[in-house]
């Protein structure tokens, strides 16, 4: 028997989502359910269901603003929303979902079973991330979520100066002179950064476009806002160029 928890800021929504799984009563309980984030967080410091329904749409902590606080994410996350179903579509994946509200039975019959495969943890995250990171290119980008080190590290782009490579790992260099190092290639790094504001500039590097104080052109580097010199590739510059 799966145990579940419901966020939700609409008692009704709550309703509904539970009437829906009473169909599916022999499979998953909802052992608790939370009109207020907060309390939600306090209670999931605690306990860890086998699933989350979570809407994203909140007025005090947003669906993604509760990911973010949660010290542990343990189990699987479904997320409620009213978003556009072609979205939704293009944001569902393997092992977490989508609902769309109002909730399908079908649908919701088809994340059970996805859950129910779902026991290696660590694939939770990494599948959150990819949503995470979807959602952001479509909806927020000001946003990124990187999964490393078997958590997820949510980063405003704007705190980001310039990543570096070093083979399967990559270092961003942040505001305040403070560092991440990742386990991901910056290829990977590259791919979830909005190209409206970053640009790779050579083979090992990705910068800010918003952070560079100074382009060398004689001397084919950057400066950026952290004092760092950045070379621009030979080849890379008529479309670095192009981008100031």
């Amino acid at each position: 028997m799966l145990k579940a928890v419901i966020v939700d800021d609409e008692p009704k929504a709550i309703q509904g989502l539970i009437w829906e799984l009473s169909n599916f009563s022999d499979e998953i309980e909802v052992t608790e359910s939370f009109t207020k984030p907060e309390e939600a967080l306090k209670y999931l410091d605690k306990n860890t269901p086998d699933c989350l329904f979570l809407d994203i749409q909140m007025p005090t902590i947003g669906g993604f603003q509760f990911l973010e606080k949660l010290e542990h994410i343990s189990f699987a996350v479904v997320i409620t929303t009213a978003y556009d179903e072609y979205a939704i579509k293009a944001l569902k994946h393997d092992a977490l979902d989508y609902l769309l509200k109002p909730i399908d039975s079908d649908d919701l019959r088809e994340t059970i079973d996805k859950i129910k495969k779902t026991s290696d943890q660590s694939l939770n995250s990494h599948k959150l991330e990819n949503i995470l990171s979807k959602f952001n290119s479509k909806f927020d980008k000001r946003r990124i979520s990187i999964n490393t080190d078997g958590k997820l590290i949510f980063l405003d782009v704007d705190d980001i100066i310039y990543v570096e490579s070093d083979g399967n790992y990559s270092t961003l260099f942040l505001q305040n002179q403070k560092k991440l190092v990742v386990t991901k290639k910056l290829k990977e790094i590259d791919a979830i950064l909005p190209e409206d504001y970053f640009f790779r500039i050579h083979n090992s590097y990705i910068i800010n476009l918003n952070k560079i104080k100074e382009f060398i052109k004689s001397e084919g580097y950057v400066v950026m806002d952290s004092n760092h010199k950045i070379p621009v590739a030979r080849q890379r510059k008529s479309d670095f160029l192009e981008k100031l």
